[in-house]
Formats: structure tokens, sequence, C-alpha cells
């Protein structure tokens, strides 16, 4: 994997992923049934992908977060910084809520007529089936949505919104307290990207 991984390098110019962590500060996201934050959970996974990122690649993929702390970053921003950065990639990270008993993850993409929005399907998938094969979880498909992080990328690079499950769902809630649990979340999310980015060579 790691050698896939490395192939992804062209011209010996790394691919570069943006990592967003919803809301933030005093923006706490959804809040689970058993108390946490979706804040705190999006951005425990985002700093495990960057640690899995250098602890198992060797930093091969360069990877920046839009929020690094427990602050609140302006959506404007966040798409700012992918642009920037000129992108490969951008994966929001988010927990879903809901007042039924849902459960599973999801991903939406923007339904634009750039070429981008296809790619970011692609992605999606790809970070789905990693999450439903590693991780057991319910997969519900890769859905169009008009966020506002997806609508200020799509221009630039394959963006994609994850819903990595539901904070009103007692299993799932219970499932994001565990270290480990987070620890496998981010490794599904990065080797979704790592798929995606070896498929594209």
């Amino acid at each position: 994997m790691i050698l896939l991984l490395k192939m992804c390098l062209v011209f010996g110019q790394k691919k570069i992923v943006v990592i967003d962590p919803g809301h933030g500060g005093i923006d706490s996201g959804a809040i689970g049934i058993n108390g946490i934050y979706e804040k705190d959970v999006v951005l425990n996974v985002a700093h495990e992908i960057l640690n899995l990122n250098k602890s198992l690649f060797d930093n091969e993929l360069d990877i920046y977060l839009t929020r690094y702390n427990d602050t609140l970053i302006s959506l404007f921003d966040r798409s700012r910084l992918a642009k920037s950065l000129k992108a490969d990639v951008l994966v929001s990270l988010h927990c879903n809520a809901s007042r039924n008993n849902s459960r599973g993850m999801e991903v939406y993409v923007h339904n634009s007529e750039s070429p981008n929005s296809k790619a970011a399907i692609t992605l999606g998938v790809s970070i789905l089936n990693e999450s439903a094969q590693k991780l057991g979880l319910k997969k519900r498909g890769v859905k169009f949505a008009n966020f506002q992080v997806l609508r200020e990328t799509i221009s630039y690079c394959p963006s994609v919104l994850m819903e990595m499950g539901f904070m009103s769902n007692f299993d799932e809630a219970d499932y994001f307290l565990k270290s480990q649990n987070i620890k496998a979340l981010a490794l599904a999310v990065l080797m979704g990207v790592v798929d995606y980015l070896d498929a594209r060579l």
C-alpha cells in the first residue's frame, strides 16, 4: 500500500489533502445523546488522520487541517484554504443527528457542472466503501447538497462532506467515545482518499 501511495507523487509533487473538521468554538455542532460534541469528535478524527499519515506513510500526503484546535473558522476561510493550497481533494468531517433512530454513514457532494463533481462522487464512494468494509457501519450512500463548503470548493478540487454517523443514535454516539474507534474512522477516511488518488493516476 505504501508503494501505491508513493505512486501518487507526480514529478516529486505531493498530493495536497485538506481535511475540514466541521464546527468549532461556540458552534458545537450536534450534541450526542450521551453529551459528546460533534466539534470534538471530528477534530479528534482529523488529528488522527494526520498521525496515521505520518506513522503509516511517512507523510507521503501533504495534509492540512482547516482548524487544529477548538476554534470557529468561517466557511469562506475553509474553502479559501483549499483554493490557496491548490488542494487535490477536500474532505469535510461531520456527524449526523436525527429525531428518528437513524444510523450509518453518508457522503454529500455538490451537484454542479464542474468536472470535479463527478470526481467528488468517486471520492465519496471510495471513502464509504472503506468505512463499510473496515468498520462494518451502515452505508447510506452518496447524496447531493448545496452546502457552502462544497459549493465554494467544487470548482477548485473534488470535495465531499462526510457524515460519519449519528450522534442521536445510542450505539454510534458511544462508538465515538472510544479512542480506537476514532483511529479506525480516521484510517477509513485516509485509505478512502488514498484509494481515490491511486485510481486517478
